[in-house]
């Protein structure tokens, strides 16, 4: 089955399915109007512009290192046994070339801003850290001769042994690397691939780097990657799936969960600082733990869903996947803490089930053959199996979804009931984002009036539903909605006609 991203947007009021629920109420609409073409003058000036700000920065931030009467340096004892390749120099150069190459990928003006926002992103917070804790390198690099010597020579021209971690080289890679596989297919993907790699080697076998520049400068780049995200081959963003307003209330709710969060990213930032001298591995984990908390923080200050950058098949883009690692997997942790001693998914009637988000064995145990998920902040873990069609309608959790939102779950499970799908309805705990939208869908196929009717048939199949007063309101709001489409076709309790996207 195709995903509901890709129906059409209807023209009139919507259409009703053979049960009363209205299917085709809502898509998630197109930006392309906006679109801008990208000129090769702009090109042109946004990578002379990027490149004056490259050398002018990063000189500076050299300058003030060489400055310090002495400069750390950190180095596992172990990093002595990393072999020095003088040919890897070749493929260290080869990001320079790659860089000003990126400019003229672009097709659209929107998307080559945001790679100019992302490269200049991994610019500031790399040159702020270097300025800030200077660190140099300190092993004693071996002579090299002929084109790999020239090259060393080219390179001792402008560059220091400072600017080491978070490794700049490493931030611009992943952003690069993102970019370009974006654009390469086939055999050319993956010598992309590998050369790519190659570059991500030479950082430390050119000996300009230690191991702890490497997973630092990547953490930089994946952010970048996360605050603003790859678009769409038509310009179009990719992240924000619905263009309602949130309403003051809910917003001043999200911000005051983005404040908790960032208070609790301040606190492991702290234990990361004080970790430093003692383990340095534990403060890796506590700084990704840190930045893991702090994107989400970030996710709930713009209320956007999208920014988790959850695709239609349910997996999180790799960056993202690697920033919120940590996040995912204490919300599985929670999910089966809060849910234990519960039923993992209960059926409420006519084909349809609620629950928390589900492996593949809890799908098979609930006889579903069908998911519809409304998780954003983790991947659908029952996705990659061949026998369950999958629709991803990620939400934000601990706040209402938009109307569209909702109106958008609810067509997804009466299409595929349409189809002869039984239908579990997921989120992490099975008690609130996925609780509201089957209520809602009952009251749909039910054709009720009153919000309270729906949840007291939904509380009778599965009592652990919690939903507040706002969830409730946009629960009557869409019953409101859907009332004047009723006479547009009898209650049917039989399966409608098989509905294809």
């Amino acid at each position: 089955m195709g995903h509901l991203h890709r129906q059409r947007r209807a023209t009139g009021r919507g259409r009703m399915s053979g049960s009363g629920a209205r299917t085709d109420a809502v898509t998630w609409p197109p930006h392309a109007a906006a679109a801008r073409p990208a000129t090769f003058v702009l090109k042109c000036v946004l990578l002379a512009g990027m490149g004056l700000v490259f050398f002018s920065t990063y000189g500076f931030a050299n300058w003030l290192a060489g400055r310090h009467a002495s400069v750390p340096s950190f180095a596992f004892g172990w990093e002595h046994a990393i072999p020095f390749w003088p040919w890897t120099i070749v493929p260290y150069w080869s990001i320079d070339l790659l860089y000003a190459l990126s400019f003229f990928l672009w097709r659209w003006r929107d998307e080559l801003l945001d790679h100019v926002k992302r490269l200049l992103t991994v610019q500031v917070i790399s040159v702020v850290c270097f300025i800030a804790w200077p660190l140099r390198f300190s092993f004693e690099r071996p002579a090299a001769g002929g084109m790999s010597g020239a090259l060393f020579t080219l390179l001792a021209g402008f560059d220091k042994p400072f600017n080491q971690a978070p490794s700049l080289h490493i931030g611009l890679l992943v952003v690069l690397w993102a970019v370009y596989a974006l654009q390469a297919r086939g055999a050319w993907r993956w010598l992309l691939h590998g050369w790519f790699a190659l570059i991500g080697i030479s950082v430390l076998t050119t000996y300009q780097h230690h191991v702890i520049d490497v997973p630092t400068g990547a953490a930089v780049g994946c952010f970048a990657l996360f605050l603003f995200p790859l678009r769409r081959g038509d310009g179009t963003s990719r992240v924000r799936a619905v263009d309602e307003p949130v309403t003051p209330t809910v917003l001043a709710h999200a911000r005051r969960i983005a404040r908790r969060y960032a208070a609790l990213a301040l606190v492991f930032l702290i234990a990361t600082c004080v970790t430093i001298p003692h383990s340095p591995f534990a403060a890796l984990l506590l700084g990704w733990i840190a930045l893991a908390v702090l994107c989400v923080a970030i996710v709930y200050w713009r209320v956007d869903a999208g920014l988790y950058q959850k695709s239609e098949a349910g997996g999180l883009a790799w960056a993202t996947g690697a920033l919120f690692l940590p996040t995912v997997f204490g919300t599985f942790v929670n999910s089966r803490a809060w849910t234990f001693r519960h039923a993992a998914s209960s059926p409420v009637g006519h084909s349809v089930l609620v629950g928390r988000t589900p492996t593949r064995r809890e799908v098979r145990l609930a006889r579903a053959t069908a998911i519809v998920d409304l998780t954003a902040e983790m991947p659908g873990w029952a996705r990659r199996d061949p026998a369950i069609h999958y629709v991803c309608v990620p939400q934000l959790d601990l706040l209402p979804p938009t109307l569209a939102q909702l109106q958008q779950a609810v067509a997804a499970i009466e299409m595929l009931r349409e189809q002869g799908h039984t239908v579990l309805v997921c989120c992490a705990l099975g008690y609130s984002r996925s609780a509201l939208t089957v209520a809602a869908w009952l009251a749909a196929y039910l054709q009720l009036n009153d919000a309270q009717a729906a949840l007291a048939l939904l509380r009778e199949a599965r009592p652990q539903v919690v939903l507040r007063a706002p969830s409730v309101a946009l629960l009557q709001r869409y019953i409101d909605w859907r009332s004047p489409m009723r006479h547009e076709a009898p209650h049917n309790t039989r399966p409608g006609p098989e509905v294809r996207s």
